[in-house]
């Protein structure tokens, strides 16, 4: 007789009769639910002393009840409060539809309330139930000629018969076997399943309940459903956001669906103390019971777990893993555990499951404020509300401090229960001087398990470029250690120590993983900051630079002042400007620094020009770097990036310096009123980013500027008085390039060579009248913007461009005339008469913004063959008055706008996929052109 593991239909909601989502306050252990005059003095009535003998509190109606009868209140509180439904299908079952209303009514708890339903086909075929044929269907037919009034309550018997016979159950006929064996088999589930005592998740689970997005996300990636598959789901995040509660939760919410479950707690720490051996016993000895001889390696405890556990349908959880060998000796292969087998790994390493193939993961993020505030609250005092409205700057503060890390509001909601506010507050300022010593060591855990250069780089960011860019730090790391340090960041990044923001590409990190990694770098001198490798607090940099107290220890100096205080109003506080630090010293703090590499100074004011800087110097980056010079005996070989932003000076002796700057990458000047002229920086062959962004007084460029063969950013966006350019470039690897707001820049380069790394090019307000022939030599630009300038024409190239997928022209706010019309014979050839004969079958256009560009109708019989493909036009305040019949050739087009188009009277033709059309402020369009678009089925007309 063929006992099949048990599984019913799931769901995340909690159910009503539980006093929590993660205990099993039921009433009863199991309801039966069957039809009396088939099984009740038979298997129904010893199936029920079977399982009161072995102490299953069990409910069983003991009242014949005439057929047709309606449920009980009582009865349908006692399905209620039921954790278990046993259903006994017997032949005689569908007859009665007292049986068919309880049926629909205990699968109705199972949809709200996480019920297990364990079918029993007794003497019948679970295809007899589903399809309602035989006994099952005569019922049925009887039902629907008795009930013809309400044939719904038939038609939701029948879905309940579908749904019950899908579940997996028991099937017994006899010639099976002995019935008595099959009712212990039974009996010996029940107990297993009732005997399985709930995880502990949390002494206050919150944001953890079964309705909880984070528990039903997990659940959702487990796919329960599927029955015939292993599924592996990944947990991760950073140390104490709640993973291991979080699994937990979802293990006591599905346990009951399996035949076996093992829980494997902090798996890095007993690994570490007892061997792998060690939980690969307690894996087998939870599964198969104390009949499993104990396994002395894990070599043969990997092949134990596969041999003995592969018809098993298990739950394993796999609680903080941080080695890939704990996965290989305990959960090595999807195909070590039965069909249906679930295995849950929590870890803060990212990697491990990749590695491992675990393509399902979900991340834990932090509590909201809401959830903060209940958690703080439910800790912080014993009746679990504030006791005083006294408490709420305090709370704030501390929700604030703990940016959503239960751990952290657990540990200070516990320290300071009983507490008055004033005590409250001298906690907080202790917490903002130093990290609660629990929350340090559980958050230090993933620090102390990085390799050396993965800790240095994490510290570097944590002290330093927390906020940064990801690009800016990897250039910064690589320029600093003088290797590329991708890799270190993607470590950090995996084991859940920094997050990137996929909005602005940022590398942040939790604020008190921060703090941690703070207090280490401290560690190396806590008293003496000369003696630390790395400096960003003001007041110890000033210390040591002021007191001349640096050492060839330290190798980064981050330094950005605050901000002095505003005194007086607001009207005097613009008219002085911000204010800043002022350092006194004598200049040559830096003497002794022999080691530093990286030198980051914003803000502040200072005393005296540096009259010293290392030559191990590979980052300076200084506001206003109060000299003229660089120091003489400064020689800077080393140097990769040097930053020096808004300084008066030394920009202007940039053919001088330049010869010394051999290995410089980065050079940027932004925001420098003072610089006129960008000097011959033709030795500057390593560079590979040159910015001047802002630059309002720069009028020329040297034309060196556009022979840096390793070139790969040049940002002039800006540069108001800039007239002169190099009038050639020939920069095979640039990629950024920008001349957005260069209002006096009248021509664009000639492009000397194939650059086809250039995607984007951005000529919004500049003064450019048009574009060279070898401009196509940006093979590769796929984005062009030319808004707000000086063209009298369209450029005709840019419809020879081949990637050109998106352009926008516009002709500027006082309707510059801009045509499209042949020039004079004395003059290149136009757009019209190039494009007609030249223009490649297949363009790449998809995106065309033409405004206020005074095109006439002679636009459109040319438009169409020159863009096939093009799928958004708009034409805004122009100057044509049809769209004529060809406009029916556009085949791809889907939202044409021509708004402000005064003189369009007519609409002729409609292109076959246009979905969105736009013609608001069109003054003389016909009545007869509003009918034609009113006949088109349209989904956005305005």
């Amino acid at each position: 007789m063929p006992l099949q593991s048990s599984f019913s239909s799931f769901s995340t909601h909690s159910s009503s009769s539980s006093s929590s989502s993660f205990g099993y306050a039921w009433e009863y252990d199991v309801f039966i639910s069957f039809r009396g005059e088939d099984t009740r003095y038979g298997f129904t009535g010893n199936l029920y002393k079977a399982l009161s003998d072995k102490g299953v509190h069990s409910f069983i109606d003991d009242e014949e009840l005439q057929r047709g009868d309606e449920i009980t209140p009582s009865l349908l509180k006692a399905i209620e409060e039921s954790r278990i439904a046993i259903i006994v299908l017997s032949p005689n079952y569908a007859s009665s539809s007292f049986c068919l209303d309880e049926l629909v009514h205990i699968l109705h708890c199972i949809k709200g309330n996480d019920r297990l339903v364990l079918p029993v086909f007794y003497e019948v075929d679970p295809s007899d139930v589903r399809h309602q044929r035989n006994s099952f269907g005569e019922a049925m037919a009887k039902h629907e000629e008795k009930f013809k009034s309400d044939l719904n309550k038939v038609h939701k018997w029948k879905q309940a018969l579908h749904q019950v016979a899908n579940l997996s159950g028991y099937h017994f006929k006899h010639g099976d076997g002995y019935e008595h064996k099959f009712i212990r088999n039974i009996v010996e589930e029940i107990s297993r399943k009732i005997r399985r005592v709930p995880l502990f998740v949390a002494r206050f689970p919150v944001g953890l309940d079964s309705l909880d997005s984070r528990v039903s996300k997990v659940i959702s990636l487990l796919k329960m459903d599927s029955s015939d598959q292993v599924h592996m789901v990944g947990i991760h995040g950073v140390g104490g956001i709640g993973k291991t509660a979080l699994a937990c939760a979802v293990y006591n919410l599905i346990a009951d669906h399996f035949d076996s479950t093992c829980f494997l707690e902090d798996v890095r720490k007993n690994s570490e103390r007892h061997g792998l051996a060690h939980l690969q016993n307690i894996l087998l000895s939870e599964i198969l019971g104390k009949e499993e001889t104990k396994i002395v390696s894990f070599q043969q405890g990997t092949s134990r777990i596969q041999r003995r556990l592969c018809q098993k349908k298990i739950l394993l959880i796999l609680d903080d893993v941080d080695d890939h060998k704990q996965l290989q000796a305990i959960a090595g292969k999807p195909d070590w555990f039965g069909p249906g087998s679930r295995v849950i790994i929590t870890t803060r390493d990212t990697h491990l499951l990749k590695y491992h193939g675990v393509e399902n993961t979900y991340e834990v993020e932090g509590l909201n404020e809401a959830e903060s505030s209940q958690l703080l609250v439910k800790h912080a005092f014993k009746n679990g509300y504030v006791s005083s409205p006294s408490y709420a700057d305090v709370l704030t503060r501390t929700i604030t401090y703990a940016s959503g890390l239960p751990l952290a509001l657990q540990v200070i909601g516990s320290h300071l229960c009983g507490k008055k506010v004033e005590e409250w507050e001298s906690a907080l300022n202790k917490f903002d001087r130093h990290l609660d010593d629990k929350i340090h060591e559980i958050l230090r855990v993933s620090f102390d398990a990085l390799g050396k250069e993965e800790k240095s780089v994490f510290l570097d960011i944590a002290c330093c470029f927390k906020g940064y860019e990801l690009k800016e730090i990897t250039d910064l790391l690589q320029a600093h250690y003088g290797s590329c340090m991708k890799y270190h960041i993607g470590v950090l990044f995996e084991k859940s120590l920094i997050k990137i923001n996929l909005y602005d590409l940022s590398v942040t990190m939790h604020d008190l993983i921060e703090n941690m990694g703070k207090e280490i770098a401290l560690e190396e001198s806590p008293e003496m900051p000369g003696m630390r490798s790395r400096l960003w607090f003001y007041e110890d940099i000033v210390k040591v630079l002021q007191d001349n107290l640096g050492t060839s220890t330290i190798e980064i100096i981050y330094l950005e002042f605050p901000l002095l205080e505003r005194e007086g109003d607001e009207d005097s506080f613009e008219k002085e400007g911000n204010k800043d630090v002022e350092v006194k010293w004598d200049g040559t703090a830096f003497k002794e620094m022999k080691n530093l590499k990286t030198l980051i100074i914003k803000n502040g004011c200072f005393s005296e020009c540096p009259k010293y800087l290392p030559n191990s110097l590979r980052v300076l980056e200084w506001w206003r770097f109060p000299s003229e010079w660089l120091p003489n005996d400064f020689q800077p070989k080393k140097l990769s990036i040097l930053k020096l932003s808004n300084n008066l000076y030394l920009a202007q002796k940039l053919d001088s310096l330049s010869k010394k700057l051999v290995s410089l990458k980065v050079l940027n000047f932004d925001y420098n009123d003072s610089l006129k002229e960008i000097a011959d920086v033709s030795s500057l062959q390593s560079l590979e980013e040159f910015s001047f962004r802002g630059c309002k007084n720069l009028v020329k460029v040297h034309s060196s500027v556009g022979l840096l063969s390793k070139l790969k950013r040049l940002n002039a966006e800006y540069c108001e008085k800039l007239r002169t350019f190099p009038a050639a470039i020939k920069l095979p690897l640039l990629k950024d390039f920008s001349l957005c707001g260069c209002s006096s820049l009248v021509n664009f380069p000639e492009i000397l060579e194939e650059m086809a790394n250039v995607g984007w090019l951005d000529l919004k307000g500049t003064g450019i009248k048009d574009l060279p022939c070898s401009f196509h030599n940006l093979s590769g630009l796929r984005n062009l913007e030319i808004i707000w300038n000086e063209m009298c024409k369209i450029p005709s190239i840019i419809f020879m461009m081949p990637q050109l997928s998106s352009c926008y022209i516009e002709g500027g706010g006082k309707k510059r005339r801009v045509s499209s019309e042949k020039p004079e014979e004395d003059e290149e050839e136009g757009l019209q008469g190039i494009l007609t004969h030249s223009l490649p079958s297949q363009h790449m256009m998809k995106a065309l913004c033409l405004r206020d560009t005074n095109l006439s109708d002679d636009f459109f019989p040319l438009a169409v063959a020159w863009l096939p493909n093009v799928r958004q036009l708009s034409l805004r305040g122009n100057n044509f008055t049809v769209l004529p019949e060809c406009m029916k050739e556009f085949c791809f087009l889907y939202l044409l706008n021509v708004d402000d188009c005064n003189h369009l009277q007519e609409i002729r033709g409609i292109p076959p996929c246009l979905t969105n059309f736009s013609a608001v402020n069109c003054k003389s369009l016909s009545p007869r052109a509003t009918r034609v678009l009113l006949n088109q089925s349209l989904t956005g007309i305005t």
